[in-house]
């Protein structure tokens, strides 16, 4: 195996992991050696994820989780030291999104629910996975962000308020713990053909919201989850504080 895409014995927990990124990511990183901590909101979803990696011999965990709580977090971190006994991998993949609506039509409620998922779920993973990370005296985090998070998203302010947020999380943990030998990046993708987008956008819907990209599509799953892979990778030890856009050329424009 190329070392550097090797994660043979590495210990990665991953949230959101039912479906999307978060299922592709756990099986890649399964083939490739790493142990696993799997959690969704969904819980026979993550399960039977789990499941399907646990036959191809590889060592997996899952459990129900809603990032949203603390205590739930925290019992994600706990169960892969108990199980595996570190944690060298966070992945704060969980998010949701929201229906298209003008800003001035967003209200509290809505606000309430996309900072719940997508900015406290951050939060509160980093806060767990960084406290055993300083005990072993390195680690990786990678958050998933959006586009949405680098610009202005135009009828999805919710979201995009949230992923601005994950940024900031991002970058300032990297800045108060690259001394501690832990690195915290994020992942910013354009529409990718994940539940999230195929739920709510049929076929017309998704080639219109393609051609705001210079590759005139939306991206696959597979294609984000390379970029995570390499901005995990073991021999990657000087990538920290960095937001990629894997975004068919939008942040180009």
């Amino acid at each position: 195996m190329d070392p550097l895409l090797d994660f043979t014995g590495k210990v990665a927990v991953i949230t959101g992991a039912a479906q999307g990124f978060g299922q592709l990511l756990a099986e890649e990183l399964a083939k490739r050696g790493a142990k696993l901590v799997i959690s969704d909101i969904n819980e026979a979803g993550v399960h039977k994820v789990a499941d399907a990696i646990a036959a191809t011999g590889a060592k997996v965990l899952a459990m129900k989780c809603d990032v949203s709580k603390n205590e739930q977090c925290k019992a994600m971190v706990d169960a892969a030291i108990e199980a595996f006994g570190c944690v060298d991998i966070g992945v704060n993949n969980a998010g949701i999104a929201h229906e298209f609506m003008p800003l001035h039509d967003i209200d509290e409620t809505l606000m309430d629910s996309q900072f719940a998922i997508n900015v406290k779920g951050v939060q509160f993973g980093m806060r767990h996975q960084i406290k055993q990370m300083l005990q072993q005296g390195e680690g990786i985090i990678l958050n998933v962000s959006s586009m949405a998070g680098l610009g202005g998203a135009a009828r999805g302010s919710a979201y995009s308020m949230a992923k601005h947020a994950v940024i900031g999380l991002t970058k300032t943990g990297a800045v108060e713990y690259g001394r501690n030998n832990i690195r915290i990046n994020a992942i910013c993708p354009f529409f990718t053909l994940t539940p999230m987008v195929t739920n709510f956008a049929d076929e017309e819907k998704q080639s219109k919201m393609g051609r705001g990209a210079p590759m005139n599509r939306l991206g696959e799953p597979k294609e984000i989850v390379a970029m995570m892979l390499m901005m995990l990778s073991p021999a990657n030890t000087y990538l920290t504080g960095q937001c990629i856009a894997v975004d068919g050329g939008v942040s180009a424009t």
